[in-house]
Formats: structure tokens, sequence, C-alpha cells
């Protein structure tokens, strides 16, 4: 049965509450005294300065660690978390790490579409560690779009330079 949209005859109307009636604020009342006023402008002046100084050595000091190594991971067997990073991440790192001949097994998951993550499973042989192979797949992965994006800006300028 659809709910109600009138209100009913027999039902009382509430009537608004007076401000005198509600609650006082939670923060302590201060009052200030007149001589006061100015050396109280200069110490909230100092102390919005070192306060915008702090949450700037805050933002450069803070970077928050992109990857983890997932509970459970052994030295030669290990699942590794990626923040923000998707397929495009995934498949190259999987890729790139599977020619390494030390690297057993490789595969990346994505745990749900909506979250941000990318999770990387990377077995090896007895030979090395899991987390050394992802490092040189990070590594081998940099230098081969190193590669490939000086190609692309020698093909282009070439091809701008016959275009002229």
């Amino acid at each position: 049965m659809p709910g109600r949209t009138k209100a009913r005859a027999d039902a009382p109307e509430e009537a608004d509450v007076s401000m005198d009636d509600a609650p006082t604020s939670a923060q302590p009342h201060v009052e200030e005294e007149d001589g006061d006023d100015a050396m109280a402008e200069d110490q909230s002046e100092d102390q919005v300065e070192e306060e915008e100084e702090e949450e700037e050595e805050e933002e450069e000091e803070e970077e928050p660690q992109r990857v983890r190594i997932l509970p459970g991971s052994s030295e030669t067997a290990a699942s590794f978390e990626f923040l923000k990073e998707g397929h495009t991440m995934g498949n190259a790192l999987r890729f790139i790490i599977m020619k390494n001949p030390d690297v057993e097994f490789c595969a990346y998951a994505i745990p749900h579409p909506s979250e941000d993550k990318m999770n990387l499973r990377i077995q090896t042989y007895d030979t090395t560690t899991a987390a050394a192979a992802l490092a040189k797949g990070l590594q081998d992965l940099e230098d081969l779009c190193d590669v490939v994006a000086d190609e692309f800006w020698t093909k282009r300028e070439e091809f701008n330079a016959t275009k002229s």
C-alpha cells in the first residue's frame, strides 16, 4: 500500500523549535580584552603562516606508497598490490616479467572494476626472488618505453621535416 501523502487531521502539527531551546556550541566561549587584540592578531598570523609551511612540507614529503606486498608471500612467490594502476600497466608488466628466464609464473588481476587497484602475482625459480623479478621487470619496462618514445620522436621530426 502506498504511503500517505496528506497529513492526518487527527495528528498534531509539529511546531518550530525556538533557537533559545537549541543546544549551545561545543566550542568554549572566549572573551577578548581590548588591549590584547593586536597581540592576538599577530599570533594568529604567525600561526597561520607556520601551519601553511607545515602543510607544504607534509605535501612534499608524504607520497603514499603505491606498491605493497600482500600477506602470505614467500621469497620466491609473492603477490603485489599496485594502487592507481589498471590493465595497461598490468598487462605490460606481466609481459615483460614473463620474458625473464628466472620467472616461472606471472599474472595480474583487477580485483574489482570500481577499485583503482591491480594485483600482480610472481613466482620464480630458486635462482632469484619475486621482489628482484619485479624490480627487473619495472626497469626493463621503463627502458622499453624510453626506446619507443625516442623512436617516435625521431620519426615525428623526420615526418615534419619532409612535410615542410
